[in-house]
């Protein structure tokens, strides 16, 4: 685990988890990028070929999706990254955004009169985790780019927290997951 907390990294270590460094404060800022941290864990730890990165802002995360993951990536030389994406709910093409007026208008206007079932299914981060070489991370490959594979998941199974309303929507989520059996 890399924290700057130390009360973070006694719960981490109570739970079986390594603590082999804390992160500096200069790297624990709501500004610092995962390639950042990334570069600062791998710097700090002895060599590995792979490097995965997993958000405690993924309740919902999966074994079998990491392994996926991991073996995705191995199975691609060429290439840097492999990481959990999800599809939007609904074509991106036909997005709407508000006017300096606060009135609709069309992200995308050219499609607007496009049928959504004849748009390209677009994907989105899920935020879950990003396997990757360890020399792509140190060499500042960038992550979303042709560089990288794509771990589809489910979009039922995909919840990021940021705010009190993801953290509701995870537990809510999470007690229809386990109800269902989805959750391993």
């Amino acid at each position: 685990v890399s924290t700057d907390d130390e009360e973070i990294a006694e719960v981490a270590r109570v739970h079986g988890a390594q603590v082999p460094f804390m992160r500096p404060a200069s790297l624990a800022d709501d500004f610092t990028g995962t390639a950042t941290v990334m570069v600062h864990a791998l710097n700090e730890l002895a060599a590995f070929d792979y490097a995965c990165c997993i958000y405690a802002t993924a309740p919902l995360l999966q074994a079998r999706f990491l392994r996926q993951g991991f073996e995705l990536l191995e199975q691609n030389p060429d290439k840097s990254f492999a990481f959990s994406v999800a599809g939007f709910g609904f074509p991106v093409q036909r997005a709407l955004t508000l006017d300096e007026h606060g009135a609709l208008t069309s992200l995308y206007p050219e499609f607007r009169n496009t049928r959504s079932q004849d748009l390209a299914e677009a994907f989105q981060d899920a935020g879950q985790f990003y396997w990757g070489r360890s020399e792509a991370w140190l060499r500042g490959d960038v992550l979303f780019s042709p560089a990288s594979l794509p771990v589809i998941l489910p979009r039922h199974l995909v919840q990021d927290i940021d705010t009190l309303e993801d953290w509701k929507r995870a537990e809510y989520l999470y007690a229809a997951l386990k109800a269902g059996g989805e959750l391993q």
